[in-house]
């Protein structure tokens, strides 16, 4: 027997910034030697023809991009929907939420194998793949550098996204021949970490600040440095940094300020607008993944699963009233707290971020508003397009989504980017380290930041001592609200018990057909609760994987 080893190319005629150009996997065969299949057919290059050729090299390096997962991956805004942010209609994430899934059945989390790309170990073998062959190839020296950066960062991010679900994993720096022992332990936390960090700090050393319009949606050294202030914040937390080390909010300050420092990042005038495809690369956005409808594979389907069901919309999430009641009045208040605050007329005044974020009833949306009451609402149950589709909130999500689009039942699709890392973000990490180290007029500065940009300017943050740290957790959960952050936070910070274990809410609308009058009751969901436990800090690892490797401890709590 010889083993064939074949990489096959689908090539897209698009430029990168619309598809990553090149669709790239690789195809492992074995096949007898006199047999015809020992042919390389003719859509397809041997690995010692790929590691000759730059142009193939290239490709392989851009479908590493391309299967990383992003918030738009598989049921879009997934982590949105395992939290108190959104509801997700039949798609499992109840049993996620109740705190009950097992190791042998995890479900919508399950993150270590995922069949449905969600998974950050192809990523791993990708790049480990690329080092070992890298080094002997014809590539010419300053590519070789910026491919070899590109990599170093995909690694760690995905390493560090395992990290954040599971805990430590198993460290695996190079490709596995056949004789290799498979059955490796996990590493501890702070190992794993320590070689994360290492790796952004090294691709910071090897990529570019900016890039030509050719190349925009590759990563920079502002998207290596970003990576490590979030990475260093997360080392920092309550949960991985139980002894509150000083050192550790000081290299969390640091990292973030690095990424203030390099002076290339700004806060985008819109809120709303940042989100949109033509604002893809705009001057808060610090690493961006460009998608393209016209390529199937690349299709987020987002209008279709976002819009509401009278807009020819599936209406598969729904943000929870919960989020909603979050919102602060233009006050700086949030609505329980402010006077002015009516139940009947409960959308108006709201922090301008609010409206750029949930689809309510009464929102101006495409030409009409968005109809969520009983009877005869046209985006209710009662909606003449679909009863199914309706939202079970009383909302939709309005983040992210097109209105260009006319029917997204259709092929009129958006091609938003997806956003892993943004400066309002850093600016959040760096007032939540100087927080912890004291600095309390400079974390207030920079939550202000934040809260003041045009067309939000909302009012400043006041307060000390404890009430600030919670003031900078909630900027944190309304400013990235939907963004993959509330899953990480609450966990991080501990608070998850508390944040986590509420009920859910939703809002019923019920219109008078005489007086058009409205009545609205703030309910709470049936058949479903939050139950968080302590062992849902950290995923199970899959049953499947511990039968197949018993030296993969499992995390304590799961069976």
């Amino acid at each position: 027997m010889k083993r064939n080893n074949t990489i096959l190319i689908i090539q897209q005629k698009l430029p990168f910034v619309c598809s990553f150009a090149v669709i790239f996997s690789a195809v492992f065969i074995c096949s007898c030697t006199k047999n015809v299949l020992d042919k390389t057919p003719a859509s397809s290059y041997t690995d010692d023809a790929v590691w000759k050729s730059t142009n193939l090299i290239t490709a392989f390096v851009d479908n590493t991009y391309r299967v990383m997962p992003t918030g738009y991956t598989y049921r879009s805004l997934k982590l949105a929907t395992l939290t108190d942010e959104i509801y997700r209609r039949g798609g499992g994430n109840n049993v996620a939420n109740a705190g009950n899934v097992t190791a042998a059945a995890l479900g919508m989390l399950d993150f270590w194998v995922s069949p449905n790309g969600y998974s950050y170990w192809p990523v791993i073998t990708n790049c480990n793949i690329f080092f070992k062959n890298i080094e002997a190839a014809p590539v010419e020296e300053s590519l070789k550098k910026r491919m070899t950066g590109e990599m170093k960062f995909l690694r760690a991010y995905a390493y560090f996204n395992l990290v954040s679900f599971f805990g430590g994993v198993p460290l695996i720096t190079s490709p596995f021949n056949l004789t290799d022992d498979f059955n490796l332990p996990r590493n501890t936390y702070d190992e794993c970490m320590d070689f994360v960090v290492k790796e952004f700090d090294a691709a910071a050393d090897l990529l570019p600040l900016t890039y030509a319009a050719k190349d925009l949606g590759r990563l920079t050294k502002g998207a290596a440095l970003a990576a490590k202030s979030r990475a260093l914040l997360y080392m920092a937390s309550p949960l991985n940094n139980p002894s509150n080390a000083t050192e550790k909010w000081e290299a969390a300050a640091k990292a973030a300020k690095a990424v203030i420092d390099l002076n290339v990042y700004s806060l985008f005038p819109s809120y709303k607008d940042q989100f949109l495809v033509e604002n893809s690369y705009n001057p808060e956005a610090i690493w961006t993944r460009p998608y393209n409808y016209s390529v199937s594979s690349e299709g987020t389907y987002l209008e279709l699963q976002l819009y509401p069901n009278g807009y020819s919309g599936f209406g598969q999430v729904a943000p929870y009233h919960n989020i909603v009641d979050s919102f602060e009045m233009i006050s700086g208040k949030l609505p329980k707290d402010d006077p002015s605050y009516d139940p009947q007329n409960p959308y108006v005044n709201r922090d301008p971020r609010f409206y750029a974020t949930i689809l309510y009833d009464g929102a101006p949306f495409k030409g009409r508003e968005v109809e969520t009451f009983i009877p005869g609402g046209k985006d209710s149950r009662e909606g003449p397009i679909s009863s199914w589709n309706a939202t079970e909130t009383g909302y939709y999500v309005r983040k992210f989504i097109e209105e260009s689009i006319t029917d997204p039942s259709t092929t009129n699709q958006g091609n938003q980017s997806w956003i892993f890392f943004r400066y309002a973000e850093i600016l959040l990490n760096y007032a939540e380290a100087e927080y912890f180290l004291g600095e309390e007029a400079t974390a207030r500065d920079y939550v202000n930041m934040v809260r003041s940009r045009p067309g939000v300017q909302m009012p400043a943050i006041t307060e000390g001592g404890a009430q600030l740290l919670t003031r900078i957790q909630h900027e944190r959960q309304i400013e990235l609200c939907f963004e993959d952050h509330r899953y990480f936070d609450v966990r991080r910070w501990k608070i998850a018990p508390v944040a986590l274990n509420v009920l859910p809410k939703r809002m019923d609308i019920v219109k008078d057909p005489v007086t058009g009058k409205k009545t609205y009751t703030v309910n709470t969901m049936e058949n479903f609760t939050f139950g968080f436990t302590d062992k849902n800090y950290l995923l199970p690892i899959p049953r499947s994987e511990i039968d197949k490797n018993p030296q993969l401890a499992q995390n304590p709590g799961y069976d």
